[in-house]
């Protein structure tokens, strides 16, 4: 139920003065630039400028960090969409059809359609962060381990199942993920597969493999081109091209909806965020869809899911922070510290003595979602220059890039010679067919999947199958999963050959 008084409290609070709104359009750039560079995490560019809101007062210091969140999810997809370079871990999804967009010509579209997509996705999630942060905390503390587990593999199949090679093949590589993930020490000390190189014992950096295998393996299969868009003509930026796309976004309802729900609910759930959410709400909507077999080729409905979905996970991120003082992820964590900064502490009591506070931050977020519009517009034409720089020059410079990003992360050899070592291996994988995304996102959850399934073995006392009876919500997700993974196939291989009946009948009439 929504609070009046607190309501035009904090409507006095945010339009009393321009106080509140000075720092959101630098934020806004700020989250744009690091969440465009791969290896520069919005999460790093939160904390990078945390210190500058020392001297801001509390609402003006929440307002500046989110910016540099809401302004970073949608900066990852700008290099998903030009170069297949997810400029964060909750961009990936992006890159399915947005990449292949921008190599037919159509950046303009991609680009816009993003902007678009993550406009109305983190403005749903802050309406419905707004409407209901008490009944989403109550559905949030129902969700255990055993839900997260089977969130997972649900995650992991749809993507396995949805690519365009075989299920096998995809289900391969979500295994790979999953068993390169178990290198390093384990959730419960156990050192495993570090053949005695120390710079294993943390198991393998995620970022850097994630641009090597995204990145600079589609780099080393364009080096022999002269341009992303091979036709000269295609090769513009256009203003109102850009403002189409932005437009065409809302031919899309249902998908803008789905998209939005799906990340604004599992964002809710802390550690879980973005990412998963990315992958959930794409593999769900081309699951639904009347034409999934255009998915991955340049479809307009991949990137409006997968944008939808990250950008509503903020909203759904910030539930777990306001409601229990729960970072869900690394960048509500940031914005935790901002809490202490301040000397407040996120949670129950937080929203029931600081109510008008708590609507002005969700109200000022939604202000940053329409000012974002404007920004990314007009940004975008500076970013989308990349189509016109030959790959002679792109290739190298991105590489060094990508290089130079491992090394950011990991602030050893490690980083580069990941990026290089998982360069090969997506080179090879994309080679044979298999997969690239289904082991990066194995590679993602794989550590987060083994932790909460020590926790479930430990809350079951080690009968997982009888924990697994007394959790409905658990019980819902492995119907998911099973659906998944045999019925859907089995729906397309049966579509398949009733197409090819059709064609075979329609030649020999």
């Amino acid at each position: 139920m929504i609070d009046g008084l607190a309501l035009s409290q904090s409507l006095d609070l945010l339009f009393g003065g321009f106080g509140p709104w000075l720092y959101v359009l630098p934020g806004l750039l700020i989250g744009l630039v690091f969440g465009a560079i791969p290896g520069l995490q919005i999460s790093m560019a939160m904390a990078v400028f945390l210190p500058l809101t020392w001297n801001m007062d509390f609402l003006q210091a929440m307002l500046f960090l989110t910016s540099i969140f809401t302004g970073g999810a949608y900066g990852g997809g700008v290099t998903a969409i030009l170069m297949n370079i997810p400029g964060s871990s909750s961009s990936v999804a992006t890159a399915f059809d947005g990449y292949p967009m921008a190599r037919q010509g159509r950046h303009n579209e991609a680009l816009g359609l993003g902007l678009g997509a993550s406009v109305v996705g983190a403005f749903v999630g802050y309406v419905l962060l707004f409407l209901l942060i008490e009944p989403l905390t109550v559905v949030v503390l129902k969700l255990g381990p055993l839900e997260m587990v089977m969130v997972v593999f649900w995650g992991l199949t749809l993507i396995a199942t949805l690519n365009d090679s075989t299920m096998a093949k995809g289900l391969y590589a979500g295994l790979l993920g999953l068993l390169l993930s178990q290198i390093g020490m384990s959730t419960t000390g156990t050192m495993r597969t570090t053949i005695g190189n120390p710079y294993l014992i943390d198991g393998i950096p995620v970022v850097p493999a994630m641009i090597g295998m995204f990145a600079a393996s589609e780099l080393l299969r364009l080096r022999g081109n002269s341009y992303l868009v091979d036709a000269k003509g295609l090769r513009t930026i256009s203003l109102s091209a850009l403002l189409k796309g932005f437009l065409k976004t809302f031919r899309y309802p249902k998908t803008l909806i789905r998209g939005s729900l799906i990340g604004a609910l599992i964002g809710a759930v802390p550690g879980v965020g973005s990412s998963v959410a990315n992958l959930v709400a794409y593999g769900e909507v081309r699951r639904s869809s009347d034409h999934p077999e255009k998915f991955g080729k340049g479809e307009p409905e991949g990137v409006v899911a997968a944008e939808s979905s990250n950008s509503s996970s903020e909203g759904g991120s910030m539930t777990a922070l306001l409601a229990l003082g729960v970072p869900g992820g690394a960048a509500t964590a940031v914005l935790l510290a901002a809490f202490s900064f301040h000397n407040l502490v996120g949670g129950p009591s937080f929203i029931r003595d600081n109510r008008d506070v708590v609507y002005s931050i969700i109200i000022g977020n939604m202000g940053q979602v329409i000012l974002l519009a404007i920004v990314g517009i007009l940004s975008l034409r500076v970013l989308g220059m990349v189509v016109r720089v030959p790959l002679s020059y792109l290739v190298p410079s991105v590489l060094a890039l990508c290089a130079w990003g491992g090394f950011g992360i990991t602030g050893t050899i490690a980083g580069p010679v990941t990026v290089a070592v998982f360069a090969g291996l997506g080179w090879m994988m994309r080679r044979h067919s298999y997969p690239v995304a289904a082991t990066v996102i194995g590679l993602l959850l794989g550590r987060m999947t083994e932790g909460e399934m020590v926790r479930t073995l430990q809350i079951s006392g080690g009968n997982p199958l009888a924990y697994l009876a007394e959790r409905p919500i658990a019980i819902l997700f492995l119907v998911l999963l099973l659906l998944s993974a045999v019925v859907l196939p089995l729906w397309r291989r049966h579509r398949e050959n009733r197409q090819s009946a059709e064609e075979a009948a329609a030649g020999s009439s």
